[in-house]
């Protein structure tokens, strides 16, 4: 392995162990807010795009992404914010998705119309609200079990 190829594995460990701080049992990797590794001319960066413009948590996940890099001793390392194009759902990975939906989210199906319960797989399911419990999320209900989860909107 070269010296820039060990700087980007180094770079991708630490930010694998960011959890994102409004659901914390996926990473910022997973979730695909990290857009970019970038190893030029001796400079490195890592580019995040957040969920939506304007996400209040955006904020503490680059002061939690400097935390890691600085932990990892890479204090050189550039951290960009880069918002086109935008973060789609479709950045979330597989192993992101199992996670969402162990921790009681259901992530975003964009074939389906109808989320599936995250408690008890039924698709007889229904939104009861845009408005979760952050702006990425609306509120659904099972028809079965009745219990309220979150649902990542698609975008």
């Amino acid at each position: 392995m070269n010296a820039a190829n060990e700087v980007g594995a180094q770079i991708a460990k630490a930010l694998s162990q960011v959890p994102d701080p409004e659901i914390p049992a996926v990473s910022i990797v997973e979730l695909g807010i990290v857009r970019e590794i970038g190893l030029k001319d001796g400079l490195s960066w890592v580019s995040i795009t957040p969920t939506y413009t304007g996400c209040p948590a955006t904020d503490v996940i680059r002061q939690n992404v400097r935390v890691a890099l600085d932990q990892a001793g890479l204090e050189a390392v550039e951290i960009r914010t880069v918002l086109t194009p935008p973060w789609s759902t479709e950045m979330i990975t597989l192993e992101g998705r199992e996670k969402l939906l162990r921790y009681g989210i259901a992530p975003p199906e964009p074939a389906s119309g109808q989320a599936a319960c995250p408690r008890c797989g039924s698709r007889n399911t229904m939104e009861i609200s845009r408005f979760g419990s952050t702006p990425c999320k609306a509120l659904w209900q099972c028809i079965e079990c009745r219990e309220p989860f979150d649902r990542f909107k698609c975008h």
